[in-house]
């Protein structure tokens, strides 16, 4: 049985397939799936946890597809992977340490920046760049902090996993999307384990959410490999603009 009425439960899983189907093309699936949550009832400790738990999900279904396409070698970013789940662990486990709200008020600015970027860097394609720095300092610096921002706080890992592999990495866009899926999984993966000791998942509701998130990951990864840049970089605007504006309301309303 749901932990909500089933009306209710459907709204979520409705919710569930927008946020996997935008959150594999450019990120930004919990600004879909956390405030259903928190309007269904969830309190934000349940929300965090039922959302990495739904979110896992789709990420996965997301990098396999992408992976079967032939956009990222899991076996070559293992490690880069385990890092971010690491760190996604650890950013959990330290969520206490960094009040919430010094973090809405910054972060707006800084998903401003990222999307101002993305909407008006002139040559982003999907044809990869001359990389800025190597892997191995890539998978020791940006991953770690992104993966740790993703488990204590969250909103925009994806935005700022596509703006490394683009700025440092030199991936081109659709390259650059299919890694962030990989490593936005790892970091969930890491960060789940953390917060299901809680015994605040809500555990049918999740899974029921989870298989939406399947669904809309699949179509979505699929559409982005078919169209590329040309439907990820204005998707990867529009997200990361509608959650600067979610955190200025959230500042503005507390």
């Amino acid at each position: 049985m749901f932990e909500v009425l089933p009306h209710v439960a459907m709204l979520l899983v409705l919710a569930a397939f927008v946020a996997g189907f935008v959150d594999s093309i450019a990120g930004g699936g919990g600004l879909i799936a956390v405030p259903a949550l928190l309007l269904a009832g969830a309190s934000p400790l349940e929300t965090l946890a039922t959302n990495k738990l739904q979110g896992t999900f789709g990420a996965a279904t997301a990098t396999l597809s992408y992976a079967r396409a032939g956009h990222v070698r899991l076996r070559d970013q293992a490690g880069m992977a385990a890092i971010s789940a690491v760190a996604g662990a650890v950013g959990a486990l330290v969520a206490h340490l960094i009040p919430a709200q010094v973090l809405r008020m910054v972060m707006p600015v800084v998903l401003v920046a990222v999307a101002a970027f993305f909407a008006f860097k002139p040559g982003l394609t999907d044809k990869d760049k001359a990389e800025r720095v190597k892997p191995a300092v890539f998978a020791l610096t940006a991953v770690p902090l992104i993966a740790a921002y993703d488990g204590f706080f969250g909103p925009g890992t994806g935005s700022f996993f596509m703006l490394g592999f683009v700025m440092l990495a030199g991936f081109g866009v659709l390259k650059a999307t299919a890694h962030t899926k990989l490593l936005n999984f790892a970091s969930n993966i890491g960060s789940l384990t953390v917060f299901i000791p809680s015994g605040a998942t809500w555990w049918a509701v999740g899974f029921a959410m989870a298989a939406a998130q399947v669904l809309g990951a699949a179509i979505g990864s699929r559409l982005a490999m078919r169209i590329g840049a040309r439907l990820i970089k204005p998707l990867l605007v529009a997200t990361s603009t509608g959650m600067a504006l979610r955190l200025l309301w959230q500042v503005w309303a507390g």
